[in-house]
């Protein structure tokens, strides 16, 4: 695994042998992801379920401010750190929660957080994207431009009303789901 693209490129990621429960987001289709996304230069990133922090370092590589780390999976987390470190990326840009979802929710609202650019990625058979989607919302943790990138191995139906633009694209068993919000 490897950064695709920005001042990273090429770099390559660790990946743990034992990692039984992360999965990593192919290369080919975190590149088809960050070309959908166009210009990210500056945006501060939640990267919730992180595994092994590859979404969320590709958005840093291509010009993110920041990104927040996400995940209760000791593994991920001693993964992330670990990328983090080889790449040489200061802990005020990767910033890494030990926390499930919900209270890192909690938390980052009560941080006064504002995420620019949202990817979710949960474990496929937990996967509680509505009330997840539903609780960054209600937490205000989405900006008012703020986009969310979904993946899955299955069709996911949301309420989409307020996103200016949707797309969902699938590669093999993959499904992505990216949605631009316009208030």
């Amino acid at each position: 695994m490897r950064v695709i693209a920005g001042k990273y490129r090429h770099r390559i990621l660790l990946w743990p042998d034992d990692a039984k429960h992360i999965r990593p987001t192919k290369d080919r289709i975190r590149e088809a992801i960050f070309g959908a996304l166009g210009d990210i230069e500056g945006k501060c990133v939640l990267d919730l379920y992180a595994g092994s922090g590859a979404m969320g370092i590709e958005a840093l590589s291509r010009g993110a401010s920041k990104a927040v780390f996400v995940d209760i999976n000791q593994v991920a987390l001693d993964t992330t750190k670990q990328n983090l470190k080889l790449l040489g990326i200061p802990s005020l840009e990767g910033v890494v929660l030990a926390l499930e979802d919900v209270k890192a929710i909690e938390k980052l609202h009560n941080d006064g957080y504002k995420f620019d650019l949202i990817i979710l990625d949960p474990p496929y058979k937990e996967g509680k994207y509505s009330d997840i989607i539903y609780l960054l919302k209600e937490k205000d943790l989405i900006s008012d431009d703020g986009i969310i990138v979904i993946e899955s191995d299955h069709q996911i139906e949301l309420d989409t009303s307020e996103y200016q633009k949707v797309r969902d694209y699938k590669y093999g068993d993959i499904r992505v789901k990216i949605m631009w919000r316009k208030l």
